[in-house]
């Protein structure tokens, strides 16, 4: 059984407004198969955190996220050149 996804509204909104996109459309991504990779994050200060690379509207994303016993927590999402180059060119 897949983990229902929660975020922040308020980080929802903020997205929207000033990147074009929101957890909703990363949500259709990943249903739809735009689910590039599933890695840890680099950095040991955010150690609990994963990143997923989704690809929308040709490009991709990478989205922090941490996964719960029962839910995944979707943190922030933005653009990255270098992954759309690893991942879609």
């Amino acid at each position: 059984m897949e983990k229902p996804f929660f975020w922040n509204q308020e980080k929802n909104r903020r997205l929207q407004q000033e990147r074009g996109f929101g957890f909703e459309d990363v949500v259709e991504a990943i249903d739809s198969g735009g689910l590039l990779d599933d890695l840890r994050h680099p950095s040991m200060h955010y150690s609990n955190q994963k990143l997923y690379v989704v690809e929308l509207n040709d490009y991709a994303i990478i989205v922090p996220y941490v996964e719960e016993e029962d839910y995944v927590f979707l943190k922030t999402a933005f653009p990255s050149r270098k992954a759309t180059r690893k991942y879609l060119r």
